[in-house]
């Protein structure tokens, strides 16, 4: 398991509200479009990052991390395994507390990167799922 229940409970609770979600358009057939609307329902300021840089659930998007011009807390990542890690490493850079790798999506080696830089990390896992949980 990448990610005990604690570790899940810190990010979505204590780690702070705004959240990078990559791979995020208007493409509301993708799993990023409606897991980012239950992450605003539960009261996160979601950033979309996609090279499109779309405004999505009215939210300015950025076409990459480094883009983004204030900090963020968390960065939950819908990119594919072989391309995760290098997202992970952008997120340690640009000063995320924390980086949240989707369902299906796992990088060993990124997850101990990330884990060394002193961030928190959780893979193939669900905040949108996970989140309700909490009660």
């Amino acid at each position: 398991m990448y990610g005990d229940a604690a570790t899940v409970r810190k990010i979505l609770t204590e780690t702070g509200d705004t959240w990078a979600v990559v791979g995020l358009s208007n493409n509301e057939a993708r799993a990023a479009y409606g897991v980012a609307r239950v992450l605003q329902r539960f009261g996160k300021r979601i950033v979309p990052v996609h090279p499109k840089a779309e405004t999505v659930h009215g939210e300015q998007g950025y076409a990459s991390l480094a883009d983004i011009p204030f900090p963020v807390d968390v960065v939950d990542v819908f990119v594919n395994s072989e391309l995760a890690g290098a997202v992970a490493d952008e997120a340690v850079a640009a000063g995320a507390k924390a980086v949240w790798f989707q369902l299906g999506v796992i990088d060993e080696a990124a997850f101990e990167r990330t884990r060394a830089a002193g961030a928190e990390m959780v893979m193939d896992r669900c905040p949108a799922i996970e989140i309700p949980r909490l009660g």
